[in-house]
């Protein structure tokens, strides 16, 4: 089978590459000469690549070492800082899908400008520099956004609060909060409880966790990203109950194919 791949245009071969994956195209490269030598190239490569990948390495934090594009998308799979560092992507390397996440800082937050219900913080576990502790509040609400352009087309993805729960929070597993996802004329809308366990796993976890926080990823919805350009609004609110609540920190929200 070898000999006869050998035998094709190098231009097939890039076809034949493009209608596959980026882990069909690692595997192919041990298959003949002809797929090995192809597999390094940049046109191949250049497919997987978000199609705005130029502007994308151009906003980057820390600026990347490479001089193909098989090397870039390596790079990539890796999480990178964009936008000042308010926004990080990834890029999945079986697939090339990509995901992003908006930090807490590019979300709209209800009064988290008043240092008597929220202050900003930075914890060594966050992948960006500032994180939103909630203090104290009767009104959470929480909005972010993004457009499916920048997403990989054609895709499914999960939108998730990404947070975390002290040992000190309070008021949070009284009233369920309202979660949606909105994209055009469809909505996916839930309810969730931002803290609700039973009393035995919570003494547990009291046990384990101590002075530490817990990471969790509260899931928004879900939506698809197809080929037109949409907006896609993503909000977390509980503001029925007049509760007082506190003890959260708010990461940001991030956006990731579903499989």
């Amino acid at each position: 089978m070898g000999g006869f791949i050998d035998m094709l245009p190098r231009d097939c071969v890039s076809k034949i590459l493009s209608f596959t994956s980026p882990a069909d195209t690692f595997r192919s490269s041990m298959v003949s000469s002809m797929f090995h030598s192809t597999v390094e190239s940049d046109v191949v490569w250049e497919i997987f690549l978000p199609t705005d990948y130029m502007d994308v390495v151009s906003r980057l934090i820390t600026p990347l070492t490479f001089t193909t594009t098989k090397e870039l998308f390596v790079c990539l799979c890796n999480l990178v800082l964009i936008d000042v560092g308010r926004k990080s992507l990834k890029l999945e390397k079986s697939s090339g899908k990509i995901s992003y996440m908006l930090s807490a800082r590019e979300l709209s937050i209800t009064w988290s400008n008043d240092p008597m219900q929220w202050s900003w913080k930075s914890i060594p576990q966050s992948r960006f520099s500032e994180v939103a502790e909630l203090r104290t509040t009767c009104w959470l609400e929480i909005h972010g956004k993004i457009s499916t352009q920048i997403l990989s087309p054609n895709t499914r993805y999960g939108a998730y609060l990404i947070m975390k729960i002290s040992n000190r929070a309070y008021g949070l597993d009284s009233i369920p909060s309202e979660v949606s996802v909105e994209v055009g004329n469809e909505v996916c809308h839930d309810m969730t409880y931002l803290c609700h366990e039973d009393r035995k796993k919570q003494q547990m976890e009291c046990m384990f966790y101590r002075n530490r926080t817990k990471v969790l990823r509260k899931r928004l919805g879900e939506f698809f990203s197809g080929e037109a350009n949409e907006e896609v609004k993503m909000s977390l609110m509980e503001v029925k109950g007049y509760q007082l609540k506190g003890g959260i920190i708010i990461e940001g929200i991030e956006v990731r194919p579903i499989h």
